[in-house]
Formats: structure tokens, sequence, C-alpha cells
């Protein structure tokens, strides 16, 4: 467990062959803008880019996304893994005329692992990309490096490299993105939503360590998973697990006052909740006063 091209045609003229392999050989991987770049993994894995369409003078971000593709049994990690993993690292440092890339996560699922609860994926999942140019007017080279793991029932490393030109125009993969992007979780507040929300958060105090108790509002019958992060990549608190007691009509989750770097402090840390059932989701930020 971790702990850590394009098609160069072919003619029969033998000048018209030397003239292909100059270009190629002159040409970056990103001489042409498509829609999606070739696979980069092996037998268990594999990564690439997919661009969506982008109307011509819009002034808002490009969208694109990540496609990591998973062999059947296996599955990787979420931003936050839970008790184990490795989360994804992205690396858009080669890319050009880009000012910013941001990263959105659709809603996970728990996934044992050894008696442990993992956060993750267990199918091919479908990161969307929200892209900042540095100048509209121009196409933008996206490159990526991806470092991240891939589990049964060992994990091993995985990497992907893929490279993509963002021309806008329209794109075969809208369909995909926006099913990805209707899966990341919805920003609310504390307490909002009529029949899926996150109601109340409170800390308990006992003869043990204490414990944060969350009342979750959900549909009858539904299955929710919640899942708790801190204000830092370095925080590591428990996974939330439901409990008995809740008032009707909610789901009761908790979990130990645990995980917090040396020297941190619990009181009015930030904390953002991820609440999942079924198809909807939803994300809530609060502080633990």
């Amino acid at each position: 467990m971790i702990t850590g091209l394009d098609r160069l045609r072919r003619t029969a003229a033998p000048r018209a062959i030397g003239l292909c392999a100059t270009l190629l050989i002159a040409a970056s991987p990103a001489t042409a803008a498509e829609d999606a770049s070739r696979w980069d993994g092996d037998a268990r894995s594999a990564v690439r880019l997919i661009a969506g369409s982008s109307p011509a003078g819009t002034t808002a971000p490009l969208r694109a996304g990540i496609e990591i593709r998973l062999k059947p049994g296996w599955h990787t990690y979420w931003r936050y893994p839970g008790d184990a993993g490795v989360p994804p690292r992205f690396d858009f440092g080669g890319s050009q005329n880009v000012k910013a890339v941001e990263v959105l996560w659709p809603a996970p699922r728990r996934i044992p692992e050894e008696g442990l609860v993992a956060i993750g994926y267990t199918g091919d999942v479908t990161l969307p990309l929200a892209i900042v140019p540095q100048n509209v007017k121009k196409p933008v080279v996206l490159r990526l490096k991806l470092d991240y793991a891939v589990c049964e029932k060992l994990c091993v490393p995985a990497e992907g490299k893929s490279e993509l030109v963002l021309a806008g125009g329209p794109s075969s993969q809208d369909t995909a993105l926006a099913a990805a992007a209707a899966r990341v979780p919805q920003k609310v507040a504390l307490g909002q939503g009529p029949t899926f929300a996150i109601k109340s958060v409170r800390r308990e105090d006992g003869t043990g360590r204490p414990r944060i108790v969350i009342d979750v509002a959900a549909p009858p019958g539904t299955n929710v998973a919640l899942f708790a992060e801190g204000p830092a990549p370095n925080w590591a608190l428990p996974v939330p697990t439901q409990i008995e007691g809740a008032p009707a009509g909610l789901q009761r989750f908790a979990f130990e006052l645990d995980g917090a770097p040396p020297g941190a402090k619990y009181e009015g840390a930030a904390i953002t909740f991820t609440a999942v059932a079924g198809d909807a989701a939803i994300e809530v930020a609060t502080h633990l006063d």
C-alpha cells in the first residue's frame, strides 16, 4: 500500500514521405485542436484530457476534463483519501497560455480497504476542469502530469501525461463533461435545503475523546455517505460513521476529534463536509466552534 499524432498520411512518393517526416520531427504533439488526447497508461488504468465546447467571444473559463479509466475491480482516490491511500497530484506547469486551472471533484464513495475506509472512485471517472487563459484570443495548450494511485488488493503508483490544444469550437465531449459536472457536489450553507441538507454540526465532550456529531436530512430510505475534511491537506480527520439516535427524518453521523497536525487547534477550525445521497451531493463549509 502506498503511504505514498496525429496520423501520418503516407504516399508512394519519396518526396512526400520525407516532407512528412520532417514535419513530424519539428512539430509538437499539440499541433492541431482535437477534443480528446491519446490515452496514457496500462492495463490497470489510463488517463487522457478532453475538451468541451467554448462559444466564440465568451470570457468564461474554458471547459475541459481529466478522464481516468480503471480496470474493473480497481479504484482510485478522491482529493481526501480517507483512512488509506493518497490523493491525485496534478502538474499543469508545462501548459501554454494558462493563467489558472481549477480541478472539480465529482462525488466520491466509501471504499472498504482491509478494515479501513478509503474515499474515492470505483469506476471510470472524469474530473471537470475550469481553465482561465492568459489571453482569451489565443488557444490554450494544456499539458498535464498526473501522479495517482490505483488499488485492487494492493495499491500501485500510476502516472499519466497528456497534452491537448483548447481552441474553442464544438466538441463531442460535451455530454461526458456535463454528466461529470452534474456529479460535483453543490456548495450550500449549513442547514440549507428542504429534503437534503446538513442540518447541524456540534461537538460532544464526554469521558473519552471529544467527538463531532452531524445530523443530515435526506429523503426516507436514502443511503447517505458523509465525509469530513480539515482546513489543510495535512489534516486527517476520521471518516464519519452513522450512529443511532437521530430524530425522525434525519440521519446521524459522528467521528472522534482526531487527526489534526501537531500544534493545530480544533476550536474554530474550518471543516468541509460532503454528503452524498444517490445522485445528489452537497458540500458545506463550517467551523468547529
